[in-house]
């Protein structure tokens, strides 16, 4: 078996769309898969709870309503775990493997280092997935049949949407441990918006999004301490009026992080974001009103 069985009978992600498409808007959820194929559990030294702790549990959830607002929204069925899509196609530690990378493979970067590449060896709380090296391909197999058609997907969404409405706006969900804190005095946002330091998004942009939540009564971080991966960097380009936003969300606010169990807190914070989706959109449409470069 391949990783190409490993998605035979649930496909690998979706697109959830509500008719037409109504605003120059895309939703994407690419870390809160919970599809574990059995052929990947077989491999993996982790049992069902902690394999679970990279998770961004129940993003695409929380942004559902923004499907009804009239964006598409794209979700992940793989966990992250098993691949990463918020990195290069080619983020991969030799460490991992029983056979040499390619050449091309970015081997150095930070997130390699910390065992988060495309190919993570670690789960969110430092624990190694597997017990030995891997055959090559079966990275070469998920970044084949998995990641290049996710991607192909989300830049087909976005380049749809911006010939559509000469704009668009990529707005890419996540989730952090609530034990995140930042500054000396320790704060715990709420959210987290990152957009690359001002070059993956207008300012303007930046600006309503983190009124817009400040408004409604959230703490919200900007860009410390995440600022945006490979997706907000990738499809991010201000100058040709495509923006990207990464907004992470603290999971205390909607989970139990130990159960996996959704709280009391969920429904009340999956309204404040459709209501925040609805009023990004309004502000912000048409997008072609946004200043063309970052500031």
């Amino acid at each position: 078996m391949t990783a190409a069985d490993d998605f035979s009978t649930v496909a690998p992600f979706e697109i959830r769309q509500g008719g037409q498409q109504r605003v120059p808007f895309v939703f994407n959820s690419p870390h809160s898969g919970r599809y574990y194929p059995a052929r990947f559990l077989s491999m993996v030294r982790l049992d069902g709870d902690a394999i679970r702790r990279s998770e961004d549990c129940y993003v695409d959830e929380l942004f559902s309503g923004a499907v009804a607002l009239g964006a598409p929204l794209m979700a992940a069925n793989f966990p992250r775990s098993y691949l990463d899509v918020n990195r290069e196609p080619w983020e991969l530690d030799p460490r991992m493997f029983m056979e040499p990378v390619p050449s091309f493979a970015n081997i150095r970067s930070a997130r390699v280092a910390g065992g988060l590449g495309t190919i993570p060896k670690l789960v969110g709380e430092g624990l190694d997935i597997y017990a030995g090296r891997l055959p090559l391909s079966e990275a070469l197999g998920r970044i084949e049949t998995v990641y290049k058609p996710y991607h192909a997907a989300l830049k087909q969404l976005v380049m749809r949407t911006h010939m559509q409405f000469g704009s668009a706006v990529l707005i890419d969900g996540h989730s952090m441990p609530a034990s995140v804190r930042i500054g000396e005095t320790g704060v715990r946002p709420d959210f987290i918006i990152g957009d690359r330091f001002g070059t993956s998004a207008s300012r303007a942009l930046t600006e309503t999004a983190i009124s817009i939540l400040i408004s409604m009564g959230y703490t919200v971080a900007h860009n410390k301490p995440y600022a945006g991966g490979f997706i907000t960097e990738h499809y991010g380009r201000p100058a040709r009026n495509l923006h990207a936003l990464q907004i992470e969300i603290n999971r205390g606010l909607y989970m139990n992080e130990q159960t996996f169990r959704k709280s009391a807190g969920f429904d009340a914070l999956t309204d404040d974001l459709t209501c925040f989706c609805a009023e990004l959109m309004a502000s912000l449409t048409p997008v072609d009103d946004l200043p063309l470069a970052a500031e």
